[in-house]
């Protein structure tokens, strides 16, 4: 199912005001209902190497998988969607090759980056994430995070150590707790949400949401939401007028309309008659 017409999507990225070069990468595949997006980390250029390579292997990939699967279609195995197992293990083959590099080649040493996959498919999200960078919603008015950092300024605010106020201030905000590429194995953290017609979702890595309190990310979004392109430039500008102290990338993808996959509709029938 060709989604080109179905979701409108802007991206913008930026090296910030302090960085000379660029770590993040950030790449979309409207057809297919696919957007990624990657903020590296690691010596000379290595940053960079680890998420351009995790944003080119993961669209390659499920662009491939894609032509030939549809991700309602349900694994007559154990009665479920392939949608999550196809995303999980292009996550995977990415780790691995990342990591591959990291161990052969002496200036990629140490290499990895985070994380944010988005697959839409059958009027829905499928959201798979490693470390901060972050997915958000805007709804009807209403704007919230939907991904939870995999860092450890997460970990002591859910340990109750500190306050969410007092982590705005905290040091070691970019101490992440999952990445991709650093060990052999990992397991991102993949969830399901149902989509409505008017959504926007924002992908971005953490030098906005270090650099813009999530309030007036709500608000220019809510202000600028009917021209994505301009509320996607518009938000990198505030990460820099506010300091760019870090790459600052976005992705936004409004919803246009309903999108049902009616062949995994009928697969659910099926299946669930058997």
């Amino acid at each position: 199912m060709d989604l080109t017409q179905t979701l409108e999507i802007a991206t913008c990225t930026d090296p910030g005001m302090v960085r000379s070069h660029n770590e993040d990468s950030i790449a979309a595949d409207p057809a297919n209902g696919l957007v990624v997006l990657a903020d590296g980390m690691g010596g000379y250029n290595a940053g960079e190497v680890a998420s351009g390579m995790a944003t080119t292997v993961i669209v390659t990939e499920m662009r491939q998988i894609l032509s030939n699967a549809k991700p309602y279609e349900v694994d007559q195995k154990n009665k479920e969607e392939i949608a999550a197992r196809m995303v999980r293990e292009q996550v995977l083959k990415a780790n691995s090759s990342i990591y591959q590099a990291a161990q052969s080649q002496p200036q990629y040493a140490g290499m990895g980056t985070t994380l944010v996959v988005c697959l839409f498919y059958d009027n829905r999200l499928l959201v798979a994430h490693l470390g901060d960078s972050r997915l958000y919603m805007s709804r009807e008015g209403k704007f919230k995070q939907v991904t939870r950092d995999h860092s450890l300024l997460q970990e002591q605010i859910d340990s109750g150590i500190i306050t969410p106020e007092q982590a705005k201030k905290a040091a070691h905000k970019n101490l992440v707790t999952k990445a991709l590429g650093i060990d052999p194995t990992v397991e991102p953290e993949i969830h399901e949400y149902p989509t409505k017609p008017g959504d926007i979702y924002l992908l971005c890595s953490d030098g906005l949401c270090d650099m813009v309190d999530d309030e007036d990310i709500g608000m220019t979004l809510s202000a600028l939401g009917g021209n994505l392109k301009l509320a996607a430039q518009q938000l990198v500008q505030m990460a820099n007028d506010n300091g760019g102290r870090d790459n600052v990338s976005v992705i936004l993808v409004r919803v246009l309309r309903e999108y049902p996959g009616a062949k995994g509709v009928m697969a659910k029938v099926f299946a669930w008659l058997k």
